[in-house]
């Protein structure tokens, strides 16, 4: 019969937990980008979805806390507005948002958070620390299936052409750009002071 050492239960992968440290800064970025959804509001496109700060704040949650916070900072966010908080833009709130003319660019929030801090993290363990142009690239994909389900949201609530709905859309690049500039910069400089940051989750 074969008998367990004390070295092969010290080398058993742990699961890790969500410490309370976590859960803060879960319900930190959620404040935040609740904070980002009131700032701008400005009707652009066809459409009239307004222009926010929101993605901002989405995407930093992903690139600084990586992809299991980022996505549940994004979630709650989510989940505040869904039980009458009005944290979205223009102050609204309730299930119904998510089933209007910018739906789809909510949905999307928490999977770009994923995705976004999912590949800020493997740049770092293939690279070490990040620089704003790595963060930039890597943030990239998540801004290309936010702006992918937003005009796919607009096409099925409005009943639109694809190529409509893309018009809608067009507007909102230069302007996300610009966030994810920003967003590289600000994460960097946060992963360069708290290195251990990224790497917990």
């Amino acid at each position: 019969m074969s008998t367990i050492s004390a070295s092969d239960t010290t080398e058993a992968p742990v699961k890790k937990r969500l410490t309370t440290t976590d859960l803060a800064l879960v319900a930190a970025f959620a404040a935040l980008i609740s904070a980002c959804a009131y700032v701008g509001g400005i009707p652009v496109g066809g459409a009239a979805v307004p222009l926010t700060l929101q993605t901002f704040g989405v995407l930093l949650a992903g690139c600084v806390l990586g992809p299991v916070r980022g996505f549940l900072a994004t979630a709650l966010y989510l989940a505040l507005g869904a039980v009458g908080l009005p944290v979205f833009a223009e102050h609204s709130s309730g299930v119904g948002v998510f089933t209007g003319i910018s739906a789809g660019y909510l949905w999307s929030f928490p999977f770009i958070a994923l995705l976004a801090g999912l590949l800020v993290v493997l740049a770092t363990r293939r690279s070490g620390p990040t620089s704003a142009l790595v963060v930039f690239l890597c943030t990239l994909p998540a801004v290309l299936l936010n702006h992918a389900a937003g005009v796919a949201g607009m096409k099925l609530q409005a009943d639109v052409s694809w190529s409509t709905a893309w018009s809608w859309d067009a507007p909102f690049w230069l302007g996300d750009i610009l966030k994810v500039a920003v967003v590289a910069l600000v994460a960097a400089e946060v992963h360069r002071a708290f290195p251990q940051l990224l790497r917990r989750r």
